[in-house]
């Protein structure tokens, strides 16, 4: 199956950049470029950082943490309810054995 391409224009920091990605994926990119442009003017207002180069490292570095944090709380729950799902099911194969 061959994806149509087309050509995205999103804006960040007030530059326009032209994105080429799959059709069904124009809105998600769309997201992800309001998202950073959101990031970059938070860390540009902050006023510690200067230079747009070094505004979208810093961007990137905190989206990154971000992510990777979810990820760490996403693996955590998971373990968490498996523990709880087999003190569960011992504790419904106790209950109905007796």
């Amino acid at each position: 199956m061959s994806q149509s391409s087309t050509t995205v224009e999103v804006k960040i920091l007030d530059k326009e950049y032209l994105v080429a990605c799959p059709e069904e994926e124009r809105e998600a990119l769309l997201r992800a470029a309001r998202h950073l442009d959101s990031k970059m003017r938070e860390i540009r207002s902050s006023g510690k950082v200067f230079g747009t180069e070094r505004i979208a490292v810093m961007a990137a570095l905190n989206i990154t943490h971000e992510l990777l944090e979810r990820d760490t709380m996403s693996d955590a729950t998971s373990s968490l309810l498996q523990a709880m799902e087999s003190k569960l099911d011992s504790a419904l194969g106790e209950s109905s054995g007796q």
